[in-house]
């Protein structure tokens, strides 16, 4: 008998762990290919930001479907995109995350090779210049006849809300993961940080929203490294923990 009810609490506590999880077939994540088309991005010794970023977001789009999630990619071919289109299904389809995958560089050729590492942003005002400059090239080929004014009012708008708060814990989240995922593979791998800026791709969507530059496509030894699949697949792997902690704890905190 006392066997029996040992079993029953053993089976009792595995049910209930077991629905501690978010369930992956109600959420979905929107994955955002930053660039493509005539717009390349970044681009360093032949290397284009719109193909790199397209490749571990294909892997991404697969990683996520194989965990149960349902997943939008807003692009998976070599196409330009306006802002309102990567944007509009996050809220259509009332995603749980979305995610802009985005390569880094740097103008200053001799610090190429200085310069390198992965970070994660989340919509936010700030007097970083370098996070300013960033936010600047990747704004450059979305905000084309919107005049500052315009930017400012909305962007305030969007910084009222919550979900700068559940944006910051997933990019904290995620990048977290994708760092400790690399380091279990590479060597000398920098750790960025989470990152606050005015990315108006982040703006667009009304729901958990992140950018994350996987490296800098202008230092060699970064370049060589994003451009390998066995690279991509391990920040894939990182981001997908980062999101499925990030969905767990918020399951949690809502109490279901």
């Amino acid at each position: 008998m006392k066997k029996i009810i040992i079993g029953i609490g053993i089976l009792f506590f595995l049910s209930s762990c077991a629905g501690i999880g978010v369930d992956r077939s109600e959420s979905l994540i929107v994955i955002d290919a930053g660039h493509g088309g005539h717009d390349g991005g970044a681009k360093s010794n032949g290397k284009l930001e719109k193909d790199l970023v397209l490749q571990i977001s294909k892997k991404l789009y697969k990683e996520l479907k194989s965990e149960g999630y349902r997943v939008y990619l807003t692009r998976n071919s070599d196409r330009f995109l306006k802002l309102g289109q990567r944007t509009r299904v996050a809220d259509k389809k009332d995603a749980k995350v979305f995610i802009s995958i985005h390569a880094n560089a740097i103008a200053s050729k001799k610090h190429f090779n200085h310069v390198e590492g992965v970070e994660t942003y989340f919509l936010q005002k700030t007097r970083d210049a370098k996070s300013q400059a960033i936010a600047a090239r990747e704004n450059a080929s979305v905000l084309q006849g919107t005049d500052k004014l315009s930017q400012n009012v909305i962007i305030d708008a969007v910084l009222n809300g919550p979900k700068i708060i559940q944006s910051h814990k997933l990019a904290i989240d995620v990048q977290n993961n994708i760092i400790k995922k690399l380091n279990d593979e590479y060597q000398g791998v920098k750790d960025g940080g989470v990152r606050p800026a005015p990315f108006w791709i982040l703006v667009g969507a009304s729901r958990p929203s992140i950018l994350v530059e996987v490296g800098y496509i202008t230092n060699d030894k970064e370049r060589k490294r994003l451009f390998t699949s066995n690279y991509q697949e391990e920040i894939v792997e990182g981001i997908v923990e980062g999101i499925n902690k990030y969905l767990d704890n918020r399951k949690r905190e809502l109490g279901f």
